[in-house]
């Protein structure tokens, strides 16, 4: 696994971000099983609540070209500090990628790297709806 270029693509994945009302670039890159590497950045819209973060526009993208297995996420944004995935994003990458690695990259390149788990240490899944009576 090439991280140092897992990391260079979600850097610049940035500049396909469209945040034209916050500002706020994030660029994602996800490392498939294969060692593919698929991309996304944030897609903000007038209607806040239609914005979709980079982390779920990689994942999607992954999905929709049939991709299932992942070894890591590398998530980059301008800011000084590490920008960790919203709750949505947390979920969505527990859920549809499992506990892969989630590489936070700061607007210096600086870099920290967690499990999905401990972003999301008592998730919600699959396993939880086995029990549900019908």
């Amino acid at each position: 696994m090439d991280i140092k270029n897992l990391i260079d693509k979600a850097i610049e994945a940035k500049q396909y971000s469209y945040s034209p009302y916050s500002k706020f670039r994030v660029g994602a890159a996800l490392l498939t099983l294969e060692d593919e590497i698929i991309t996304g950045s944030n897609i903000e819209n007038a209607s806040y609540g239609l914005t979709i973060c980079a982390e779920r526009v990689a994942i999607f993208k992954a999905y929709s070209e049939g991709k299932r297995k992942f070894k890591a996420i590398a998530i980059s944004s301008d800011d000084a500090n590490f920008c960790s995935p919203c709750g949505a994003c947390r979920q969505i990458i527990w859920e549809l990628c499992g506990d892969i690695d989630v590489i936070l990259i700061d607007g210096n390149k600086n870099t920290k790297t967690f499990k999905a788990s401990e972003f999301l240490p008592f998730p919600f899944g699959d396993e939880n709806l086995k029990g549900v009576k019908k």
